[in-house]
């Protein structure tokens, strides 16, 4: 099985859930992590582009649905060797330092499905302020170029994946405290919830289906919402 279709290797092949959820409703915290002002997330170290050339940027979450940058072509992409995962810590777009949420990373192992975005080279610089100042407000993230599969063939694009070593990063963390993590989170860009939902909805859309996230989903919104009347 893909590391695409299971969440920690917690869900068992049958698709249920291999640790009990049930009492994950206590809120959870985390140690609060500097986050830096967007000229200070600008000055984290640059991937090379070469000058005229054009930049691919891969999005495996939130990237998919709202890149917010210019670009003048799509692709769906596959990725080898990494994986999409709820493994860092959101004090901000999605949670609070009271109440942290979740949000996913690029970790080892497995393969990612998503979208690849192309910026003319001339919006290079623009797409790369923007994409610094969204995604190194912590440093978290280590950007690198990666190689991916399209059906008009393989391209390098620019990713972000999580920093084992840095403090946000709680890929240990177990399915129980997950779930209690997504549903408690509310931040700048709303409830983690929606952020999870939104994931998977767009997945769909794209005709990915990630049964880890499928299931994460569902866990969740058992225990979030209120139960239908008689």
């Amino acid at each position: 099985m893909s590391a695409e279709d299971s969440y920690r290797g917690e869900v068992a092949e049958d698709g249920t859930a291999t640790e009990d959820v049930s009492t994950a409703g206590e809120p959870v915290t985390s140690e609060p992590l500097m986050v830096f002002a967007p000229s200070e997330a600008r000055s984290f170290p640059r991937i090379e582009v070469p000058p005229g050339s054009d930049l691919w940027v891969f999005g495996y979450g939130s990237l998919m649905w709202n890149p917010e940058f210019p670009h003048v072509e799509r692709r769906q992409a596959l990725l080898r060797g990494y994986h999409r995962r709820f493994c860092v810590y959101s004090h901000r777009y999605r949670g609070t330092p009271d109440q942290p949420g979740l949000v996913l990373g690029l970790d080892r192992g497995g393969s990612c499905r998503g979208m690849v975005f192309r910026v003319e080279a001339a919006a290079v610089d623009e797409a790369l302020d923007y994409l610094w100042e969204r995604e190194m407000v912590s440093g978290v993230y280590c950007p690198k170029m990666l190689r991916m599969r399209t059906k008009a063939g393989t391209v390098s694009a620019c990713t972000f994946v999580a920093d084992r070593a840095h403090r946000q990063y709680c890929g240990d963390l177990g399915l129980r405290d997950v779930v209690r993590h997504i549903r408690q989170g509310i931040g700048e860009r709303g409830p983690n919830l929606e952020y999870l939902a939104n994931t998977v909805g767009h997945l769909r859309e794209l005709g990915f289906v990630d049964q880890g996230l499928e299931r994460l989903l569902e866990d969740v919104r058992r225990l979030t919402e209120p139960p239908a009347g008689p």
